[in-house]
């Protein structure tokens, strides 16, 4: 019987070794002195290991299913004229590479890894350096980008593409890269059923994160800091935001997170810390917002009239200079069981529930939102006499835009 098994697994190595492919070498004491040479004449399922050196090559071209391994970060320097790597075949593989230097066109949006309507194809552990778009995705399906470092040099958005750009493409994973300097650290449209997941996005000329015409896809455990526009999610349905971290994005139309005509979405877990606004949503409809913390933001959440249907349950708002403005009177929103640091109410009963509702639209809120240049009388005396008037005798801030189970303690998120 052993002998049995012994001769099935002889004839399994000696009939499917080309399944596992043979290794080529390039440097300069290898088989090869060219990568562009050695993937000419690699085979489907062949793996091509790189050694330490700079790589002059132009632009290199992979036609084929090949591994392409890089031993201690090789440079490949596209010289400020070329793009570095086009994949042009299914089931490619790039690891190790360090890639920097490449040209500069908007016509045709050269990257330093640009993948051209493939599948399987695994972008991994690579450094990205003076890339004009760092690894560019076009109608690409099942793809993984995960762990590579990416750092635009220009402080133009005209000279900058996004870090990784990914148009008209699905089933994506972003996974744990780090992203700063570029135009938008990560760019979707037109991107389905994908997931962005503990990556870094900071420093960004404009957005940390850019959603377009995204649908039903989630990102995880992400931090955008210090964005210059921060995050923008826009004309999206069935997104999926849970436990991000959105933090220091200040500036004049600056938010941790814009969102603009999206619906049917979760945004839980998440925390706002030091943004202009924490949130700003403007027609967004059955939109779920719970159990995020909003801390020493400018406005925590700055909700349009044009919104409905958003349930906000079960926050922290603390420290925020607004916790809730709006542009209107008409409420078609929910507030309930939220914790405010402002709520002066009281819990007789001692449920852990206030005895009375919150409001947490100021009347000064709503004054700035007309009328921003009014900003300069903050905490001025009158202004805290209106919003105190206001609280007594309301007639101006939403009568239905109010947290009647106010919690008085904060959620343990």
């Amino acid at each position: 019987m052993m002998k049995n098994y012994i001769f099935i697994l002889v004839v399994f190595f000696l009939f499917d070794a080309d399944t596992f492919g043979h290794v080529l070498h390039v440097g300069k004491l290898a088989s090869y002195r060219s990568v562009s040479q050695a993937v000419h004449n690699a085979q489907t399922g062949d793996s091509i290991f790189v050694e330490p050196g700079i790589y002059l090559e132009k632009n290199i071209v992979i036609d084929k299913p090949v591994s392409l391994i890089g031993i201690n970060f090789p440079e490949l320097d596209g010289e400020h004229k070329y793009e570095i790597i086009s994949v042009r075949s299914d089931n490619v593989t790039i690891r190790g590479f360090l890639l920097k230097n490449s040209g500069i066109s908007s016509l045709i949006d050269i990257a330093g890894i640009k993948v051209y309507g493939r599948r399987n194809v695994v972008i991994a552990g690579n450094k990205l350096q003076g890339t004009f778009f760092g690894i560019y995705m076009e109608n690409a399906v099942n793809c993984r980008i995960e762990y590579n470092q990416l750092a635009a040099h220009t402080a133009n958005e005209q000279q900058s593409g996004n870090g990784i750009h990914c148009w008209k493409c699905d089933s994506l994973c972003i996974i744990g890269n780090s992203v700063t300097h570029h135009r938008d650290g990560i760019y979707f449209e037109f991107v389905t059923n994908s997931v962005i997941w503990r990556n870094e996005s900071f420093n960004n000329i404009r957005y940390g994160l850019h959603f377009m015409f995204s649908h039903n896809d989630a990102y995880i455990a992400n931090l955008f800091h210090n964005n210059s526009a921060g995050v923008s999610v826009m004309f999206t349905h069935g997104v999926k935001m849970f436990n991000n971290i959105f933090e220091d994005n200040w500036g004049d139309g600056c938010y941790g997170i814009f969102i603009k005509e999206i619906s049917d979405s979760y945004i839980s877990g998440n925390k706002f810390r030091r943004n202009t606004t924490g949130i700003y949503m403007e027609g967004a409809s059955r939109i779920h917002l719970e159990k995020n913390l909003f801390t020493n933001n400018g406005s925590a959440l700055r909700i349009q009239a044009s919104c409905m249907d958003v349930s906000t349950e079960k926050n922290n708002f603390i420290a925020n200079t607004f916790d809730v403005s709006t542009n209107g009177s008409l409420v078609m929103n929910t507030f309930e069981k939220n914790f405010w640091d402002k709520y002066e109410g009281y819990d007789l009963n001692r449920d852990g529930i206030g005895d009375v509702p919150y409001r947490p639209v100021s009347l000064y809120s709503m004054i700035i939102e007309k009328n921003p240049t009014a900003m300069v009388l903050f905490r001025s005396f009158m202004t805290s006499l209106l919003d105190k008037t206001e609280k007594v005798l309301p007639g101006i801030t939403p009568e239905g835009l109010k947290d009647e189970q106010p919690l008085m303690k904060p959620l343990s998120l």
